[in-house]
């Protein structure tokens, strides 16, 4: 189940609402439910056996049996996620980039565009529905609309108070009528650039929060898991807005390190007033799961002043105890971190770009060998790609050894790049964490995050890594 925060009506929306002369609920008929999330079905709560389904792209109503066909019960399956919106609300992904969305008033299953509109027309709200374990999802932007059925059709109705009204209006979360069958994306819902960690014997997954035009979004949260298989959502754990005085946007490809008994998350965000330049931040929080305050006020490293664009943080922890922050895209570069994880000698800043970087540096070690890993092409490319090198230091010199991770077209998968790296505990086992265009229909900016095996031939270089589904 997700921790959501308190449901607030926006300002900017409330406004909105007033200014065209909506009128908000009652606030106590808008107190928030909560939905599991992953793959689900709605079934009607007045029409028992009658779930929300899409056909020819619309929402309705209809029968779903055990006999039905198999596409009609994947047609009445939804994956619920964060909304698109706003993490304390709800999205309806029907298949890769679609969502369930209104637009007329109709309620339809169309392709995420990244626009404020579309994420918003897709965002629901959850409050109690008509009767006790049911829900009724009302518009995250017109919320005295409520999803409702009539005559089959799903609309998105202004809110009625009449029995007969929520009665059309409320549904059960049940289970879905095509469960999940294949093992990725491993967290619901549009992420990437994940970076994948352990701290004391659990996972920890911190992505990019994906659906956005220009990669234009605004908070990070974490995953956490003990098999990398069942992921528990804990929520927003930095959000730019409140968070963080000098960025409000562009909350890319956050990473993570643990010293001193704290921990530091190190961020991209784009920089107050309406400048589009990046910058890199660094927060901390007592635990892996924040939340996580700016421990600078300021970002650690200012737009231009390296070389290349300043995004894509990584840290690399050595035996010794030493730290070192890795970043850039265009150009690579590395700086041994103070003992306070938060500052560092700018005169030490070293480039590192081996042939066909752009971005997302990763460094690891294993049996006394340095890897240093890449993205080559551009995340919006299905031939986006991770490539490596190895060195005999955190600070090389590095010897390229060629790509390794590479689209399957066969299987449908695109764009995969900007990967993590985790060891199993006490093991030898590897595991990559990266995104892929969303299957099916996903984009650069529509994008999931999965994981899969990573071994190694016996003179220690990384085996060609298959993606799966």
């Amino acid at each position: 189940m997700i921790r959501h925060r308190a449901r607030v009506v926006p300002v900017a929306l409330a406004a909105l609402a007033v200014g065209s002369g909506v009128v908000l609920p009652d606030p106590a008929a808008y107190a928030a439910a909560t939905i599991p999330t992953g793959a689900r079905s709605l079934e009607s709560v007045n029409f028992a056996g009658r779930y929300v389904r899409t056909l020819d792209g619309l929402g309705r109503v209809d029968p779903v049996t055990s006999g039905s066909s198999a596409q009609t019960k994947r047609d009445a399956t939804v994956t619920v996620v964060s909304g698109l919106a706003s993490p304390s609300c709800y999205s309806f992904q029907v298949a890769g980039a679609t969502y369930l969305r209104h637009r007329d008033w109709r309620l339809r299953a169309e392709t995420n565009d990244g626009s404020a509109t579309f994420r918003q027309d897709a965002t629901f709200c959850a409050v109690d529905g008509s009767v006790t374990g049911s829900v009724s999802l009302t518009s995250y932007n017109n919320p005295s609309r409520r999803i409702r059925h009539r005559n089959s059709e799903l609309w998105v109705d202004p809110f009625q108070d009449t029995a007969a009204f929520r009665a059309d209006s409320s549904f059960r979360i049940t289970a879905p009528w095509a469960p999940k069958t294949n093992k990725g994306p491993v967290i619901p819902g549009l992420y990437a650039d994940p970076h994948i960690v352990n701290f004391n014997g659990r996972y920890y997954l911190y992505p990019t929060t994906d659906g956005y035009a220009s990669w234009s979004g605004t908070y990070f949260k974490a995953f956490s898991s003990t098999d990398l298989v069942n992921w528990t959502d804990h929520g927003v754990v930095l959000d730019h807005g409140p968070d963080v005085s000098w960025a409000d946007n562009s909350a890319w490809a956050p990473a993570i390190a643990a010293k001193n008994g704290r921990y530091y998350f190190y961020f991209s965000g784009g920089a107050a007033s309406g400048n589009t330049a990046k910058q890199l931040g660094v927060a901390v929080a007592d635990s892996p799961t924040g939340p996580f305050r700016d421990a600078l006020g300021r970002p650690l490293i200012r737009s231009g002043q390296f070389p290349g664009q300043a995004i894509d943080p990584m840290v690399f922890t050595d035996d010794d105890g030493r730290s070192y922050l890795y970043w850039g895209q265009g150009r690579a570069h590395v700086v041994r971190l103070n003992s306070d994880m938060i500052s560092f000698d700018a005169g030490q800043v070293r480039t590192i770009t081996p042939p066909g970087y752009n971005e997302a540096s990763f460094v690891f070690k294993r049996n006394g060998v340095y890897y240093f890993m890449w993205s080559e092409g551009d995340t919006r490319s299905e031939d986006y790609r991770v490539a490596y090198a190895t060195g005999s230091s955190p600070l090389g010199p590095w010897t390229k050894r060629g790509v390794v991770l590479q689209k399957r077209l066969g299987a449908g998968i695109k764009g995969t790049g900007h990967h993590s790296v985790v060891r199993a505990p006490g093991t030898d086992t590897w595991y990559v964490a990266y995104h892929r265009f969303a299957v099916p229909g996903g984009s650069g900016t529509n994008r999931e995050t999965t994981i899969d095996r990573m071994e190694f031939n016996s003179d220690g270089t990384i085996r060609p890594i298959m993606p799966t589904l």
